[in-house]
This record gives structure tokens, C-alpha cells and sequence, in this order.
């Protein structure tokens, strides 16, 4: 008997305390194919992987949030703590000095295109985490 159970797309963490940022990148990693989970801040986003870090295959978070880390230190400890999991930095204001994010994290200025956003993807995932979408 052969099995017809479909896959489950890969999950993307969206960090971001702009509730509509939140949503419109969520909406841009919809159509790339990942299903999303969204915090509004780096500690929120480290509760939510603490939980579910086995099923997040993609962090993507804002640079400038209130709480105890911005997205750089969240990306330094995501990377750290959860190396499977791939991740992109966005802001419009600040960029990243030499050496202040890990190898391997992807930043991208604001504002960026929905097609700027799944060219980073292709790249950056390794093929067995892409959802459908983004592979070829």
C-alpha cells in the first residue's frame, strides 16, 4: 500500500514588532511556500522556538524591536543555539558591522521586493529545507 500523506511545508519564524511588516513578510513567505508562525520581538520569537524549534526551518526578523535583544543578537543566538535553522536580518535603517553577525546569516535592506526576498531563499536554504516553491 503506498502512502498518500502529503508533506507539510517548512515553517518560517517572522520577527518583527510592525504588526503590517509582520504580515506582509509573512504574506511573501506564504508564496515562497512556508507556513508561518510570527513574533513580535526577539524574546517572543526565542519562547516560540524553545517550544517548536524542531519544526522552524527559517528565522527572518527586523533588526530594531523592543525587548531585551535586537534582530542581531536574536540572530547570533538563533545560530548558536539552532544552526539548522536559516536566517535573514532586515532593516531599513541600520546595516551590520564586520563581524557582528555569524557566517551563514543573510541580511537584506528595507524596503525589498517579494522577488528580492525568494532570490535570498534559493540561495541561502539548503535544498532539503526549500519548500517546492523555491527549488529549480
Amino acid at each position: 500500500m503506498t502512502s498518500t500523506r502529503q508533506h507539510s511545508p517548512p515553517t518560517a519564524l517572522v520577527v518583527d514588532d510592525d504588526a503590517l511588516m509582520r504580515m506582509d513578510i509573512s504574506d511573501m513567505l506564504n508564496q515562497a511556500g512556508f507556513q508561518t508562525l510570527e513574533a513580535q520581538d526577539g524574546d517572543a520569537a526565542l519562547d516560540l522556538l524553545e517550544r517548536r524549534e524542531s519544526e522552524v526551518a527559517l528565522l527572518f526578523s527586523d533588526v530594531e524591536m523592543p525587548g531585551s535583544r535586537d534582530g542581531f543578537a536574536l540572530a547570533r543566538e538563533v545560530s548558536t543555539r539552532w544552526p539548522a535553522i536559516s536566517v535573514v536580518i532586515a532593516s531599513g535603517r541600520l546595516v551590520p558591522q564586520a563581524g557582528e553577525l555569524p557566517e551563514g546569516v543573510r541580511f537584506i535592506p528595507k524596503p525589498f521586493s517579494c522577488e528580492t526576498v525568494h532570490g535570498h531563499l534559493r540561495e541561502l536554504l539548503p535544498d532539503h529545507r526549500k519548500p517546492p516553491e523555491l527549488q529549480g
